[in-house]
């Protein structure tokens, strides 16, 4: 076992594989991490899937058996991506139960083509939750403005959601306001509330890779010297305003009748710039009660050389405002800088989403 996940386990992060595919799982791949390497956790995406689709046989039964009853592209979709799914689930069935009910959870995205529809997100999640139908799911739903009241009426149903596509911190508010009330309304509903569950995922490198490139364009020392600083920043100010959300009344209240706090959740931590260590988003993002979903060379890289040493996140509140103050101060525009973020991030959900679709196609018509 790696002492380097040990010690950031011990410090309270949940170690999550950003990652499925089936050969993973029929291989024991994925009870080999669970047992090796701390995952606790697993979240999924269609470009993950599509990727997994194209690769080996793992996928040949099914794919033939749906193409032989001439089930729709999308229709077939659902089943290959849910099958995986429950199967992922009940891997994860005994860290959930030894974390009662905090961890040993999968992650399945609603279409993302529905992102901008409140109406359609809410379906969508309901027909998702039925189809799995196991209590270690979580329902990934972007934090768009359409997606907040969505994210508030599948809480309040007693479905737990992992918020996806989170930039900004006034969009964190939000997303936050949104879960609040959502717990309220399930209690109110008289549903068990200490069984709904939610982590908010926070992008981590994009906003580098955004920042980065406008700093380059501005040019001179001070602005570059401000490169790769911005993501590590933006993500500790997030968890400043967690704990300002969860040391208030109304998150006492809920608290007090059995809720959950959601958990922050830092995604997207696979560094992309060649420049940056590889353990960057992992190494600057320690603290307790929080998440890191990491593709599996990140996994292994924090496993190899990960620096793990106490909170790096709290301590370090004056330093995020002042990098966020000085990227402002150097030009960046950071509402800017989060609305192209987040529409990009949409446009690219739903492309993964075709490409997902357009891989079930092919394989359907392979399998004939």
């Amino acid at each position: 076992m790696s002492e380097n996940l040990k010690r950031l386990s011990d410090q309270g992060v949940s170690i999550w594989l950003d990652d499925i595919s089936r050969e993973r799982l029929r291989s024991g791949n994925l009870e080999a991490l669970i047992r090796d390497k701390q995952v606790v956790g697993v979240t999924s995406n269609p470009t993950i899937f599509a990727s997994a689709l194209s690769k080996g046989e793992a996928y040949d039964g099914q794919t033939r058996d749906l193409a032989t009853r001439g089930v729709d592209v999308a229709e077939a979709a659902r089943a290959i991506t849910t099958y995986d799914i429950r199967w992922a689930a009940d891997v994860l069935r005994p860290a959930f139960d030894a974390s009662g009910g905090v961890d040993g959870r999968v992650s399945i995205e609603v279409d993302p083509r529905m992102a901008l529809d409140t109406e359609k997100t809410i379906a969508e999640a309901r027909a998702l939750w039925w189809l799995v139908d196991r209590p270690n799911l979580y329902i990934k739903i972007p934090a768009t403005v359409e997606g907040l009241p969505a994210i508030t009426q599948v809480l309040a149903e007693g479905i737990s959601v992992n918020v996806t596509l989170i930039f900004s911190l006034e969009r964190y508010r939000a997303v936050l306001e949104a879960w609040l009330e959502g717990l309220e309304k399930a209690q109110a509903a008289g549903l068990d509330i200490s069984t709904i569950e939610s982590v908010a995922s926070f992008f981590v490198s994009r906003f580098d890779t955004e920042i980065d490139k406008r700093l380059e364009k501005i040019g001179g020392p001070e602005a570059l010297a401000l490169r790769g600083k911005a993501a590590v920043a933006n993500a500790r100010l997030a968890y400043a305003a967690y704990e300002e959300v969860i040391s208030g009344e109304r998150w006492q209240a809920l608290k007090a009748a059995g809720a959950r706090p959601q958990r922050p959740l830092w995604a997207s931590t696979g560094t992309k710039n060649p420049d940056y260590p590889d353990t960057l988003y992992v190494d600057q993002l320690v603290t307790s009660g929080t998440v890191n979903t990491m593709p599996e060379k990140t996994l292994d890289a924090v496993a190899d050389h990960g620096k793990i040493d106490g909170d790096t996140v709290r301590p370090f509140y004056e330093d995020a405002w002042n990098t966020m103050a000085a990227l402002k101060q150097a030009g960046i525009d950071y509402d800017d800088v989060v609305k192209v973020l987040e529409d990009e991030g949409v446009d690219k959900f739903i492309a993964s989403w075709n490409e997902l679709l357009a891989t079930v196609e092919s394989e359907l018509r392979k399998a004939v």
